[in-house]
């Protein structure tokens, strides 16, 4: 822990290897992306006092490969982001077909495909590779005084 300082909850949760109940992130970054992974991967309605938190990306899945469809996904995710993570800037959005063998499961919760700092998100038990997308999110946090950029990977 860097002085004993947490920001918040890791999301997906998991277990700690500290012996708090659940993990929690140690630097800003992280919660940041924490926080955007949140919001992502929650269904619009799912929670019962903020219906609007969330993204539709659950009712994508299925869909067909076309320029509607990732331009439907890409509006959803700008506006979710816009209403509640304004300090977050979205460079790009990119929608391409998913390489199945780099998938994390997050229920498991180990992010043990490729580096640390890039795992790729899926929504468990859906979908196959010939229907699976990649949604790469390039974002920049405007909040603080130095630039800090990052992104998130997310199969759908």
């Amino acid at each position: 822990m860097a002085n004993g300082v947490t920001y918040g909850l890791n999301f997906p949760f998991r277990d700690s290897r500290r012996g708090d109940y659940l993990e929690l992130t140690e630097l800003e970054s992280q919660q940041i992306k924490s926080d955007l992974i949140h919001l992502l991967l929650t269904r619009k309605g799912s929670r019962y006092y903020l219906p609007e938190f969330g993204t539709r990306l659950y009712e994508f899945i299925f869909e067909p490969f076309d320029g509607l469809t990732f331009d439907a996904i890409q509006s959803d995710i700008r506006d979710a982001v816009e209403t509640f993570m304004p300090n977050l800037l979205l460079n790009q959005i990119s929608i391409t077909p998913a390489d199945p063998e780099l998938e994390v499961d997050t229920m498991i919760g180990e992010n043990t495909v490729g580096t640390s700092e890039s795992p790729i998100y899926r929504f468990p038990g859906k979908g196959t590779s010939e229907y699976t997308a990649k949604i790469r999110i390039d974002y920049a946090n405007n909040r603080s005084s130095f630039a800090q950029s990052d992104f998130v990977i997310i199969n759908i």
